[in-house]
């Protein structure tokens, strides 16, 4: 579970006769296990534990902030994802009581919370019951663990808006934010709703809210095993992540088109709701979000409706026009992404209806959202997305379709036409896959280079913009994507000696009056003494006098050109960073899913 965060990790252990030993580190993980053997492991051993891996908000990562946090006499550990909004109140009320906090985080308040309900009043000696009471208090985005030295056979576990599950395994329970920190011992799986709270003990686990009502989580299994989530020989997750996109989306693709018709995973409107639809919106970050701007040329080609995609950051603070006639698209890889689930509820406050795309089964996103499509691209370990980017342009196509048909803008057989095409992309990808050995090349020789721009026109344009931002994730370098028409309206005072610019061509045949523009655009900046990489179609010539180094994709339609020419971009940024020393898989500063606003 590193990738979800690591700034620095630590563990708590019940061993049963009253003693809570915990031991946490800044850094990677490797700190931790370096300290745990220095303590001796056999001091940390116990029939119930958790651990943690921390992403910083509240607080630098250094030792005192990681978690577990404790109470002050150390009888009760913590740890938490998320944002407790409030805490600036709470700890306040803390201090006011006499009581000293250790940390600068917000989770260190909900230990003291816990330790007072526990030691008082109506939840006194009742661990579940005290953090049910102090969960009611909390206000923001939240998981939380909890473990009492009093309590030796419980772990207390909760949840609002931000993941969690449970892993129900043979003589032995687990809970986690994701499936893959349990599939290696049980796939059999619970997932909890909203606000509800969850204890384990010996016998099992049994699920509330935080009232203390008996509450139902969903059950479900794993259908990947622990392999899925192991490097399967490449040096890196993300390595192996490009290499597995084929199959991404040929498993994005299957079973979508029954019976001569598009169909999604967990389709709650009818036809006569997606026909009422006039307008959409598609809300998400970061590479979600340009996934989405694919889907704005594609909706509005197939569809002729009006499209806006909006960084979900942004979407429901500038008071966005709504109705019950609006489809909201929401793309998120994990499913949480706190931003974009904001958005989902602040679309339903309006009424409009969301149909959610996301890679994770079961996820707050889905749940909240009046359709689904799932895109079944499996665990992405890696933080920058890869093959999960790909399978949501893949499913956004499919919305696309849905809507197409679902409103007659095609006809059946135009329907089938377009998904044939889509299922032949699989085998395209892996076309180009098994000619990148040049752009791993191009890479090592661009790793000194201090920025680079990337120019995109049509469907290029988003293309750019991913190209750039993997970029920046993987190799911490300056990069930039603009619309090449753009190119002359200020960014051209950019270009300079030297300076790497990657171009996406659009093909010489789909697009022939941009594909010309665009061949101005790279006569325009090689004149000014940029180096040209050009990623192009198949057999374009007309491109290559402009082209110091040409990078080729097979020629597919236009629309669909992003699932080939992304690829080289993808293998160009992690080749530059390993070039510079960097951790592919866990760039700095990031987490794989943004659980916080």
């Amino acid at each position: 579970m590193e990738y979800r965060g690591y700034d620095s990790a630590g563990v708590a252990v019940l061993d049963g006769g009253g003693a809570l030993t915990v031991e946490r580190k800044a850094g990677r993980l490797a700190n931790l296990e370096a300290a745990l053997d220095t303590a001796g492991r056999s001091s940390f051993a116990g029939t119930a534990g958790m651990g943690h891996t921390r992403w910083a908000t509240h607080g630098a990562p250094i030792d005192r902030n990681s978690h577990p946090h404790r109470d002050g006499s150390e009888r009760v550990a913590v740890v938490h994802n998320g944002i407790i909004e409030n805490f600036a109140a709470l700890r306040a009320e803390l201090e006011a009581a006499g009581v000293e906090l250790t940390s600068d985080t917000d989770t260190e308040t909900a230990a003291h919370l816990v330790a007072r309900a526990y030691a008082e009043g109506d939840t006194k000696g009742d661990l579940p019951a005290s953090v049910r009471a102090v969960c009611r208090r909390l206000e923001g985005a939240f998981t939380l663990v909890v473990t009492h030295a009093d309590e030796p056979d419980l772990v207390v576990a909760a949840r609002r808006s931000s993941p969690l599950v449970v892993g129900v395994g043979d003589g032995e329970t687990f809970v986690a934010s994701d499936v893959a920190a349990f599939i290696e011992h049980t796939r059999d799986a619970i997932e909890l709703g909203q606000d509800q709270l969850v204890v384990i003990s010996r016998d099992g686990c049994e699920v509330t809210d935080f009232f203390g009502e008996p509450a139902q989580g969903k059950p479900f299994t794993v259908d990947w095993d622990l392999s899925a989530a192991e490097k399967g020989g490449h040096e890196y997750f993300m390595l192996k992540e490009i290499e597995e996109q084929p199959d991404a989306l040929a498993n994005t693709l299957r079973g979508h088109f029954e019976s001569g018709r598009i169909v999604l995973d967990e389709q709650r409107m009818s036809d006569q709701d997606l026909r009422d639809v006039d307008k959409v919106f598609v809300v998400a970050c970061g590479s979600a979000y340009h996934s989405g701007l694919v889907a704005k040329y594609a909706i509005e080609h197939w569809c002729r409706l009006p499209v806006e995609v909006e960084l979900a950051s942004e979407f429901r603070y500038r008071d966005p026009v709504l109705d019950r006639d609006t489809l909201v698209v929401a793309v998120s890889q994990s499913g949480e992404t706190a931003d974009t689930l904001e958005a989902v509820r602040h679309a339903r406050e309006q009424k409009a209806r969301v149909l959610a795309v996301c890679n994770t089964n079961g996820a707050q996103i889905p749940r909240e959202s009046d359709a689904v499509l799932y895109t079944h691209a499996g665990p992405e370990i890696g933080v920058a997305s890869t093959k999960a980017f790909l399978a949501q342009i893949a499913a956004n196509y499919l919305v696309g379709l849905a809507l197409a048909q679902a409103r007659g803008t095609k006809y059946p057989d135009e329907v089938a036409r377009e998904f044939a095409e889509l299922e032949a992309m699989p085998a395209a990808v892996h076309k180009v896959l098994s000619t990148v050995d040049q752009v791993r090349e191009l890479g090592r020789r661009m790793s000194d280079a201090k920025a680079v721009l990337f120019l995109g026109r049509h469907v290029g344009f988003p293309v750019a913009l991913e190209g750039a931002l993997k970029l920046k994730e993987l190799a911490y370098m300056h990069a930039e994507g603009f619309a090449a028409g753009e190119l002359k309206h200020g960014p051209i005072a950019l270009i300079e000696e030297g300076l790497p610019v990657v171009v996406v061509m659009p093909s010489p045949k789909g697009r022939a009056v941009l594909h010309a523009k665009l061949v101005s655009n790279i006569s325009e900046i090689q004149a000014r003494g940029a180096r040209t990489i050009v990623i192009a179609e198949e057999g374009d010539e007309t491109v290559r006098p402009f082209a110091d180094e040409l990078v080729e994709v097979p020629a597919v339609p236009t629309l669909l050109q992003p699932l080939v020419s992304t690829v080289p971009l993808q293998v160009l940024a992690a080749e530059i960073a390993r070039s510079r020393g960097y951790d592919v898989d866990k760039p700095r500063n990031l987490a794989k899913s943004v659980t916080v606003e």
